[in-house]
């Protein structure tokens, strides 16, 4: 489905990878180690070299907007453009509000009152309004208890599996990539490794 040839950016240099339908890898390496410079890159949001391809056609052949739709980036931190939540929102799924312990009254509210966590389930949730074929999550349960990070993992797990969406997940919970991930990499210097499968 995902496939990432030679590509380099910056200090990451080769990697080669493949992301397979409803597959989920996960990602892990030492601050710093460049985690979300390569989900920037695989979002095309950071120059690099190499081929990116959705499918077996290249990058190349999709306008930026689409590919970003189709391959949609969850940054560490989310970013909010206007005063309410629901105009950010192209459809509003009430089972999944639900799924996170979020009231649909919360498409009325000020951006502001929001807390981190809030804002973490709303990103997530405004991500999969896109029905991306590719998820890139950078630390999605970071703001989270336990709880609701272990919702989140269902609600994600339940949408690979109903669309067939990929997913690359960065954590630095090795107990967190056992559960989510199929294959788990780590950044090391200037390449990543595959560490083992689950």
């Amino acid at each position: 489905m995902l496939e990432l040839g030679a590509l380099c950016v910056r200090h990451l240099q080769d990697v080669d990878l493949a992301l397979n339908a409803g597959e989920c890898i996960s990602i892990a390496g030492s601050s710093g180690a460049g985690k979300s410079l390569l989900l920037r890159a695989i979002a095309d949001l950071e120059p690099f070299t190499g081929t990116l391809r959705l499918g077996g056609r290249s990058h190349l052949a999709f306008q930026p907007w689409d590919w970003r739709k189709r391959v949609g980036l969850l940054p560490a931190t989310s970013q909010w453009w206007f005063d309410r939540v629901g105009p950010h929102f192209p459809e509003v799924h009430e089972r999944w509000l639900l799924q996170l312990d979020l009231s649909p009254a919360v498409m009325d509210w000020e951006v502001g009152r929001l807390s981190s966590g809030e804002r973490q389930r709303l990103a997530v949730l405004r991500l999969l309004a896109n029905r991306p074929q590719v998820l890139l999550l950078d630390e999605p349960t970071a703001n989270l208890d336990n709880d609701r990070a272990t919702a989140l993992e269902r609600l994600l797990a339940g949408y690979r599996e109903d669309s067939g969406a990929g997913v690359i997940w960065v954590t630095h919970d090795a107990g967190q990539a056992r559960r989510v991930a199929c294959r788990q990499f780590t950044i090391r210097g200037n390449t990543i490794t595959e560490e083992g499968r689950t």
